[in-house]
């Protein structure tokens, strides 16, 4: 599919548990990847997180990561590409939550910029999918990511690029913490807890610079974000993930 590396299920030796033993359903490539993290005090998010997912910690603080990129290689295993449907930009705002010793992350918002997308991964998956207008220009490493909700209820506005090399987050560090997530949590149309499983090669990250004009993001979802976020960068990413499976 496209440029996809469907060798990267090859790569697995830094997966903190095994592969799902299914095969994986559907691939996508994320490209100029954002993740701007802040630090918020556990007892905030725990108010926003549903109870069957334990909020995970790094060194005594909940994290909220807003991130932007663009996906490319969109598709279902086996398909052609779509015409239209393969590529969108998507802006996620997402904390890090756990269960029997699985971490993942929990999206507390997805924004999309291709209205038939966001409805089918709502339909689909029951993730809080947002229809959003959204504009991406690049110049030079620097990318601009304007995004804002039809209903003005949410938006982003921010230029950044890389800072620096690239190089795999050390284990143990805030950068591994933060990136190296194999599944994600939510739950289905019944309100059933489930886990759906991804998998990717480890993240090559860079130090990050970014311009922040409008940031209402985290207001939307009850978070207020305060003070300059930690940033980091990745060109691209290419992934894979599995059906949704029942959590006992």
């Amino acid at each position: 599919m496209g440029d996809f590396r469907d060798d990267v299920i090859d790569v697995t030796g830094h997966r903190p548990w095994p592969m799902p033993t299914a095969p994986w359903v559907m691939s996508q490539t994320w490209h100029d990847v954002l993740f701007a993290h802040w630090p918020v005090a556990t007892s905030i998010v725990r108010t926003l997180v549903p109870s069957p997912f334990a909020v995970d910690e790094f060194e005594g603080l909940a994290w909220i990561s807003v991130v932007a990129f663009g996906i490319t290689n969109l598709g279902v295993r086996g398909l052609p590409a779509l015409p239209g449907l393969s590529s969108m930009a998507e802006l996620n705002v997402r904390s890090y939550v756990e269960v029997g010793g699985r971490p993942g992350v929990y999206f507390f918002s997805l924004d999309a910029s291709n209205e038939l997308l966001a409805h089918g991964g709502r339909w689909l998956t029951n993730l809080p999918y947002v229809p959003a207008e959204m504009e991406v220009t690049k110049a030079g490493d620097n990318t601009r990511f304007l995004s804002t909700r039809p209903d003005g209820s949410a938006g982003l506005d921010v230029t950044y690029g890389p800072d620096g090399e690239s190089a795999e987050a050390a284990s143990g560090s805030l950068d591994a913490f933060l990136a190296e997530r194999y599944c994600l949590y939510h739950f289905d149309r019944e309100h059933r807890p489930y886990r759906l499983e991804i998998h990717h090669p480890p993240w090559r990250l860079q130090p990050a610079q970014c311009s922040i004009r409008t940031n209402t993001m985290g207001a939307s979802c009850g978070l207020s974000l305060q003070g300059l976020p930690i940033v980091r960068f990745a060109k691209r990413q290419d992934v894979v993930a599995w059906v949704p499976t029942k959590l006992d």
